[in-house]
C-alpha cells in the first residue's frame, strides 16, 4: 500500500444530471427556458444601448434586435450543457432574467451557476437571491452536489461581491483563462462545498423570510449578518 498522502474516501457514486424542472418561490419561479414565453420579456428588459452593461461580461450580446436575440436563445434553450432557466417574478408574471447551470460533472458531483443575466427589474430585489437560492439548493438538496461553482470575469466587482455576499468562498484567479469577445478574461473562481451548505441554507432561509423585511419591502437583516 502506498505512504503517500491521498484524499479521503468518499461516496463515488455520481449525481443525477439536473433536469428542466421548476423551482417555485415566495417571489420567483426559475423554470425551463421557453423563447415563445420569456424571449419577448427578457428582451425588453434588456436591450437598448441603457442596457448595454448588462452583456458586458457574457459570451452573448447584446443584441441589435429580438430577431438575433432570438436566433441566438433558439439554439441556447435545446442544450442541456449550459441548461438554461428563466427567472420569473411571481408578482407580474415576466420573465425578468435568465440563468444555467454548466460545466455539469456528475461523476464528481460538481456542478457550476451562471450565465447570469439579472435585467433591471430583478436586480437588487428578493426575488434575485431567492433564484439563487433555489437553484443552490436544488443541486445540494435534491441532486446531492458536492461542489456548486461560481465564476466570472476577475473585472466584474458587482459578480464577485454578489458571490462572497451569497457564501461562496473565492478560491483564485485563473490568468488569462478565456477569450470572449476578443478580449482576453482572468477568471476568478469561487465555490460552496456540501458540509458548507447547511449554515449557507440556514441563512437564507432565515433572510428570506417575510419577517425580515419592513413594510416597504427592505431588508431587517442583512444575509452576511445571519450567516455570520
Amino acid at each position: 500500500m502506498s505512504t503517500l498522502p491521498v484524499g479521503v474516501p468518499v461516496d463515488a457514486k455520481p449525481a443525477p444530471r439536473p433536469g428542466r424542472v421548476t423551482l417555485d418561490g415566495r417571489f420567483v419561479s426559475v423554470v425551463p427556458f421557453d423563447l415563445a414565453l420569456h424571449g419577448r420579456d427578457i428582451f425588453a428588459l434588456s436591450a437598448g444601448r441603457e442596457n448595454e452593461d448588462l452583456w458586458a461580461y457574457l459570451g452573448q450580446g447584446p443584441f441589435a434586435d429580438y430577431e438575433a436575440f432570438a436566433a441566438h436563445y433558439a439554439v441556447a434553450q435545446t442544450r442541456d450543457d449550459p441548461l438554461l432557466f428563466a427567472i420569473v417574478d411571481k408578482a407580474s408574471g415576466r420573465a425578468v432574467g435568465h440563468a444555467t447551470y454548466l460545466r455539469i460533472a456528475p461523476a464528481d458531483r460538481a456542478i457550476e451557476v451562471g450565465n447570469l443575466l439579472f435585467t433591471p427589474a430583478l436586480q437588487r430585489t428578493p426575488g434575485a437571491t431567492e433564484a439563487m437560492y433555489l437553484m443552490m439548493r436544488h443541486a445540494f438538496d435534491d441532486l446531492g452536489y458536492r461542489r456548486y461553482e461560481w465564476k466570472c470575469n476577475d473585472l466584474n466587482a458587482p459578480s464577485r461581491r454578489a458571490a462572497l455576499r451569497l457564501g461562496f468562498t473565492y478560491e483564485g484567479t485563473f490568468r488569462q483563462h478565456m477569450i470572449i469577445k476578443g478580449r482576453n478574461r482572468d477568471t476568478a473562481w469561487f465555490s460552496l462545498l456540501d458540509h458548507e451548505w447547511p449554515r449557507a441554507n440556514a441563512a437564507f432561509e432565515a433572510w428570506l423570510d417575510p419577517a425580515n423585511f419592513d413594510a416597504e419591502g427592505r431588508q431587517i437583516r442583512r444575509l452576511e449578518d445571519l450567516r455570520a
